[in-house]
């Protein structure tokens, strides 16, 4: 992608009233699109936003603004699927892997205590040394932005780890790829609000993408997006990285991370 002229499309959809106004989220979704691809890239977004599985958007927003910023570019995250049967089997994988990154026990469980209360549209960040809910936020949380993987690229990924070249498998490494590059992220934990979609997963720098098929029932629209961080730096800058570095995630054989 050419670094002159590139836009940030964002798009959100909602029921009955905005986000703001308290309506019911329905679908989110972030692209970097060239001027040349700049329709194509909006009518995608709306695609998305007009066939979602929680319902027909009754408030839809698409913007686009241009990115001035330097793009930087990363390296996927390795990926692993974890064949799992049950949810409650799911789940205490998910809180082995978040061991693993290097999150204390006692903070994973005080975040899954939580977890109800975070009825949210974005991200929550949990600091690792206190267990305390630290992005501010409320009820909005932190929206994870200008991020993006070509599709030529994202295909020649996925056939060299022959894994389907899903679009929201594209997204959702885009997006934790983003998220586990910048230093004070130690681990994501997500599933989708999709009531559709079971299969969420935990990702960290030392584990990669851990993929698990079953973290929620079939029918849940309950989902959830924490990111664990050590808070040793000033927050400000991480959510700055967050909802404004442009990344682009681009696969380069030579440079592939391995993790066990």
């Amino acid at each position: 992608m050419v670094q002159s002229r590139i836009y940030s499309v964002r798009m959100r959809a909602s029921e009955k009233e905005s986000h703001e106004n308290g309506g019911k989220h329905i679908s989110g979704g972030e692209l970097l699109s060239s001027y040349h691809d700049l329709q194509m890239s909006v009518n995608t977004l709306l695609e998305k936003a007009l066939n979602h599985s929680r319902g027909k958007p009754d408030f839809l927003q698409i913007q686009c603004e241009m990115v001035n910023q330097p793009i930087k570019r990363v390296n996927p995250l390795t990926v692993h699927t974890n064949e799992v049967t049950t949810v409650k089997e799911g789940q205490e994988l998910a809180r082995s892997l978040l061991e693993k990154t290097g999150v204390p026990k006692d903070i994973i469980e005080q975040a899954y205590k939580q977890i109800p209360e975070y009825a949210v549209r974005g991200a929550i960040l949990i600091d690792i040394q206190t267990g305390e809910r630290i992005d501010g936020r409320i009820d909005k949380g932190v929206r994870v932005s200008r991020m993006d993987w070509q599709w030529e690229n994202f295909e020649k990924w996925a056939k060299s780890k022959a894994v389907l070249a899903s679009p929201r498998l594209k997204e959702a490494l885009a997006l934790a790829t983003k998220v586990c590059n910048h230093p004070l992220t130690i681990a994501e934990l997500c599933w989708s609000d999709d009531p559709n979609y079971i299969t969420g997963y935990v990702a960290g720098k030392n584990i990669g993408y851990q993929r698990i098929t079953q973290l929620k029932h079939y029918g849940d629209e309950r989902g959830c997006r924490i990111f664990f961080v050590d808070s040793s730096s000033t927050i400000h800058t991480y959510v700055s990285y967050l909802e404004e570095q442009p990344i682009i995630v681009q696969w380069e054989e030579d440079h592939d991370s391995r993790v066990d």
